[in-house]
């Protein structure tokens, strides 16, 4: 140990002759250590955010989506059909409720886009979303004020609605929004009908879109009614004129979300789901959502991300350690008639590598314990100037401190290596 440290002192000493040359090739351990650590951060971040958004559907869920076919033809002379009907029906929801043992609860949900909400001169264009009581946990809403849909509520038609909170803050920008000054209830109008308003929901980040299958959910625009009290107001058919022509749909449900058990069972239910419900949708009207398999997903995404951003950084790594090897050949060059009268006075080969190895090994150290503080601070100026999300994990800056010292080792072995071969009376001979 007293060997080893005195070789530290004699490195250092070494390093501090030369202290521009050697904090140059410092930096670029710096900037290797802090590039791989940030990459990394930057990947991590990117994996947590999509993983956060495929877990807000829920891991143990099944969503069924209602699609819309890409054209519809009538059954005789293949023309377009004035009225499109497609998606699932409550016959699709029954059957599977009857089927599958294995489901603990569903949501039937019904979504109407683009109507009009009217309160006095206040209006916003939202999503209509009639549905049951269990909507709330399913998305994760959590209420600002008063309450969420109840049973009762459904099974006695009530014309109750809950808002979401651009809609209460477009709608009720001073008032409160659930009793006027007397402790009257107030109300919104929704198409041709008044619905008291029971509850106003607190804001929720907008859920992820999944290709063409899953749109993206903007919680904070929607509106909220009765799943029986949407299909007695609004029916199964939205019509749409425009320039002169008309255009209608026929939905009954557009989507349903089963939730099972366990993360084991949602495996073995969904290939049962998948065979009730095709074969009564033959023009491939409904798709098909498993939140733990985009989990997956994204978790292999993640990994192969980082590999690629890993990789990329490690090379001005690589770069570094040829800067080390390149100052650490010149030292031996300078230093030759010392290697000489070192040896001369009884130093081994094995004494010399390791002086020379020591040395390296600062090097790299040093830039690698700046290029860590680099590394961990960079990311916060990421997510403050883009706006995108990172997050720095201990084995990356384990690693990257890792690597940067097993850099200083084998790009400085050669040049140690070279040093202990000298001929010690060659080297005496050195001007």
């Amino acid at each position: 140990m007293g060997r080893i440290l005195r070789s530290l002192k004699l490195g250092l000493k070494s390093l501090l002759l030369h202290k521009l040359r050697s904090g140059l090739t410092v930096l670029g351990i710096v900037f290797g250590v802090a590039a791989v650590i940030a990459m990394l951060a930057i990947g991590e971040g990117a994996s947590r955010d999509a993983q956060e958004r495929y877990q807000a559907l829920g891991a143990v869920n099944i969503i069924v989506k209602s699609k819309k076919p890409t054209e519809e033809t009538q059954a005789a002379g293949g023309r377009p059909a004035r009225i499109l009907n497609y998606g699932l029906k409550y016959e699709d929801f029954d059957r599977i409720i009857a089927t599958v043992p294995t489901i603990k609860k569903a949501l039937p949900i019904r979504e109407i886009a683009n109507k009009e909400v009217r309160r006095l001169n206040y209006k916003i264009d939202s999503r209509i979303v009639g549905t049951t009581h269990d909507y709330a946990e399913f998305n994760h809403l959590k209420m600002a004020r008063g309450r969420f849909l109840t049973d009762s509520d459904n099974e006695k038609y009530e014309n109750f609605c809950v808002l979401g909170t651009e809609v209460c803050r477009m709608l009720f920008p001073f008032e409160n929004p659930l009793e006027d000054e007397y402790g009257n209830s107030r109300s919104v109008k929704l198409g041709s009908d008044y619905y008291t308003i029971v509850g106003v929901t607190e804001e929720r980040a907008a859920s992820a879109a999944i290709g063409g299958s899953l749109s993206a959910q903007e919680y904070n625009r929607d509106v909220y009614i009765p799943l029986n009290t949407c299909k007695l107001r609004f029916g199964e058919r939205i019509m749409d004129f425009r320039s002169g022509s008309m255009a209608a749909e026929e939905t009954q449900l557009s989507q349903i979300t089963l939730q099972v058990g366990s993360i084991d069972e949602v495996e073995r239910t969904d290939p049962i789901i998948r065979a009730i419900v095709t074969p009564h949708h033959p023009k491939g009207d409904v798709a098909y959502v498993v939140p733990l398999d985009l989990i997956r997903d994204a978790q292999r995404t993640s990994r192969i991300f980082s590999i690629v951003l890993g990789s990329i950084a490690a090379i001005s790594l690589i770069v570094g350690g040829i800067g080390i090897m390149n100052i650490m050949l010149a030292t031996v060059t300078e230093r030759t008639r010392e290697i000489g009268i070192r040896r001369a006075l009884g130093a081994k080969r094995r004494d010399i590598t390791e002086q020379f190895l020591i040395e390296s090994v600062v090097l790299s150290g040093v830039g690698g314990v700046l290029g860590v503080c680099l590394g961990v601070g960079v990311p916060f100026v990421i997510v403050y100037f883009a706006s995108m999300r990172a997050a720095v994990t201990p084995s990356s800056v384990i690693l990257s401190f890792g690597i940067s010292v097993g850099i200083g080792i084998l790009f400085g072995l050669y040049p140690a290596t070279r040093a202990a071969k000298m001929d010690p009376i060659e080297a005496l001979r050195h001007e």
